[in-house]
């Protein structure tokens, strides 16, 4: 599957109304299953290597056993890779210091992947009830993740009413 990320952006905004109210519905109705089918269905479709937008677009929260998992696989210090790979954003977390995420390389992988940070482990979450339970991370995800934007067209098309 082509992936325009520009486009993407564009059907999201255009459809965050239909979808917040989608997502306040369905919560209560959708199961667990139905999540997964329309989650295999996307990454059928789609190439995360292909796109990378997250890596690219958005940084993961570094916690704790993430910063000392990476230090150690990278051999340096917890300081050091602090001083040299985060800051810590509005919120109070630990977050790349740049973007494009700098474990990211030419060819969209990630050099650290065995030991990548939980956030990153998780995303995009259309595979858990986070999905549901935090509508607006699952509606701003969908701009820049061509899965939630997929999984959450396809779940709107399911009928879940049996």
């Amino acid at each position: 599957m082509e992936i325009n990320l520009t486009d993407l952006k564009k059907k999201a905004t255009e459809k965050q109304k239909e979808n917040a109210a989608y997502l306040q519905k369905a919560a209560k109705k959708i199961p667990m299953q139905g999540i997964f089918k329309a989650h295999e269905a996307a990454f059928s479709e789609i190439d995360c290597l292909k796109c990378a937008n997250c890596c690219k677009s958005l940084g993961p929260r570094f916690k704790t056993p993430d910063i000392t998992r990476i230090s150690n696989k990278l051999k340096i210090k917890e300081a050091d890779f602090i001083e040299k790979y985060l800051k810590v954003d509005e919120d109070g977390d630990y977050v790349a210091r740049s973007l494009p995420c700098p474990f990211l390389d030419q060819e969209n992988y990630c050099l650290i992947y065995e030991d990548r940070p939980g956030d990153c482990r998780k995303y995009p979450y259309t595979d858990s009830d986070v999905f549901f339970k935090r509508p607006k991370t699952t509606l701003a995800n969908a701009a820049y993740c061509p899965a939630v934007f997929t999984v959450l067209e396809m779940l709107k098309k399911m009928d879940y009413k049996k």
